[in-house]
């Protein structure tokens, strides 16, 4: 099975639709969003229904903790974030709220853990940033494949069969294989609002089939997405950083 996974689009309607067009022409046979469908950008409504649409024909979503504190849950965020959630509650009608509200935290199917954020405790928002952070979520579950975002920075991580966790090396748009002695995580990245210094959208594809992952960049109309935060009267950080891809 060939897998797009997206996740963290963060209200950003341009990065999304480019990602989904880019998507479109590998053939995929599933779409996995890992969460955090709002936040930060200025349009949660359209990647809201965009993404109800696509679990309507099959997808996968998680919730994420925006989508989490944007249903009206409390949750704990810097101000920056917290503003953006606040205006993005007041854009959201009842059935978009419901939807995020009715999301699950994880779902595993044919040894692939898809979650938001770890897969030790999904709910807690833990950042799995390093081989470090990754070995609880790898204690956590016997799955083969731990796929997750919530981190906006890309991130490949093995375990051997002796437990050992490796941060493992990876270039976007070369497909790595997935050996069968260890078991595997990937933070993909984020589509909406990427950190690791590159303004474009990050997802990446995985064949189940042939073992493989291949981390993705997909270039979309980053000053229009970032016009749309400054026509809401977001705080322009949030603007700026879809510049910067930081």
């Amino acid at each position: 099975m060939r897998i797009a996974v997206l996740t963290d689009i963060h209200g950003n309607r341009e990065a999304f639709a480019a990602v989904l067009a880019d998507v479109a022409g590998h053939g995929v046979d599933r779409v996995a969003l890992l969460g955090d469908i709002v936040g930060y950008g200025g349009d949660p409504e359209w990647c809201c229904d965009r993404a109800a649409r696509l679990v309507a024909e099959g997808a996968l979503c998680i919730r994420g903790n925006h989508d989490n504190a944007a249903a009206g849950a409390p949750e704990a965020m810097s101000a920056l974030a917290r503003a953006a959630i606040e205006w993005t509650k007041d854009r959201l009608d009842s059935g978009q709220r419901a939807f995020l509200a009715g999301l699950p935290l994880s779902h595993e199917e044919e040894q692939v853990l898809f979650v938001h954020a770890s897969a030790n405790d999904p709910g807690a928002w833990s950042y799995v940033t390093s081989d470090t952070r990754a070995a609880p979520s790898f204690r956590a579950t016997k799955a083969r494949l731990i796929l997750c975002g919530h981190v906006h920075v890309p991130l490949l991580a093995s375990c051997d069969v002796g437990g050992v966790v490796r941060a493992q090396v990876f270039r976007p748009g070369l497909a790595i294989p997935l050996l069968p002695s260890r078991r595997w995580l990937a933070v993909v990245g984020s589509v909406g609002q990427p950190r690791d210094g590159v303004a474009q959208a990050a997802w990446a594809l995985v064949d189940t089939g042939k073992g493989e992952i291949t981390f993705r960049r997909t270039s979309y109309d980053v000053a229009g997405a970032a016009s749309r935060i400054r026509a809401a009267g977001l705080p322009e950080m949030l603007a700026t950083r879809l510049l910067t891809g930081t």
